[in-house]
């Protein structure tokens, strides 16, 4: 069931890939949920299914799509009910836009980028490109990208420039959420924090709700309000921000956060042991067993969803 103040609701995402080897199951059966004007950050470890997250709230499927399936609410309406053509039109830079990885690569080089910022607006919207421009002016300022940069080509911004200017672009239509792809793995520590700050500043300024998906813990606490731990296709834990950063649930949610190097204590940074189950071929039960340091004979089955504390873990440790 879905409250007032749900903006997304994913409902068994699932979105499997056909390769040589076999069927990656890449996301498998995810459920969670987002309010408006919330932040919620998808932490894992790289191969995890993050990224083919995003892929499938946004319906950016490649051509070896072998399974794409669930339920995605969208102010209350399944969009997965949308033929392709709706879903572009209505829904997809209109209702939510994505930041990609690699910001160089999702810029076109050969046309200036206020160009590439006021082209949704022409688009979707029919705005026309005098207007669009300014509106991609307005939208440079927000971010705190200069106006003069209209004019210049991605090639001559510096890496924090460019991902400025694609978190613009993927703002410049308004849409309800946005969604961000590791939007800072290319850049340095400095870098990084000024982009979170823009991105804190966003939500203030614009109601705007994200899903931030990356590996990076310490710089995703200043951003989120909730946290999603995604591990094997599947999401093993979701809590609010204050309890997940002082005190996860999950074993694995535990282990993730027991390798971040601390800034005061004596406490040496600790790894997981062994590697995550291919997708390939998973493991029956929870995916996580054969890594956690409290596995038991009940972690062959299943473990369900437990709520505690009004958060969600999927261990059987709760059950």
């Amino acid at each position: 069931m879905m409250n007032s103040n749900t903006l997304l609701r994913l409902e068994d995402l699932k979105l499997h890939f056909r390769t040589t080897s076999g069927i990656v199951q890449a996301v498998d059966g995810v459920n969670f949920s987002l309010g408006y004007n919330e932040a919620v950050v998808v932490l894992g470890e790289s191969g995890c299914g993050k990224s083919s997250l995003a892929k499938a709230i946004l319906r950016l499927l490649p051509r070896n799509t072998a399974e794409y399936s669930g339920k995605v609410f969208l102010n209350g309406s399944d969009v997965m009910t949308l033929d392709d053509e709706e879903f572009r039109r209505n829904v997809r830079w209109i209702m939510m836009s994505l930041v990609p990885q690699a910001a160089m690569n999702s810029l076109n080089p050969v046309l200036k980028v206020g160009d590439q910022i006021a082209e949704p607006l022409m688009v979707h919207h029919g705005v026309k490109k005098d207007e669009a421009l300014k509106t991609a002016l307005a939208m440079f300022q927000h971010v705190g990208v200069p106006g003069a940069f209209l004019d210049r080509y991605a090639f001559e911004l510096s890496g924090g420039m460019r991902q400025r200017v694609a978190i613009a672009m993927a703002l410049v239509t308004s849409p309800a959420l946005v969604v961000l792809d590791e939007p800072t793995s290319a850049l340095d520590v400095l870098t990084q924090a000024n982009i979170f700050n823009v991105l804190k500043r966003l939500k203030g300024e614009l109601e705007t709700s994200f899903i931030l998906i990356t590996h990076d813990i310490a710089t995703s606490s200043e951003l989120a309000d909730r946290v999603a731990v995604m591990y094997a296709g599947q999401i093993v834990e979701v809590s609010d921000a204050k309890n997940f950063f002082t005190a996860p649930l999950h074993p694995y949610s535990q282990k993730l956060m027991a390798s971040v190097p601390r800034l005061r204590g004596d406490e040496e940074p600790e790894f997981i042991t062994g590697r995550p189950p291919s997708l390939l071929n998973l493991p029956s039960g929870c995916r996580f067993r054969d890594r956690c340091p409290a596995a038991f004979g009940k972690c062959s089955e299943d473990p369900p969803v437990i709520v505690k504390d009004q958060r969600l873990v999927k261990c059987w440790l709760y059950n």
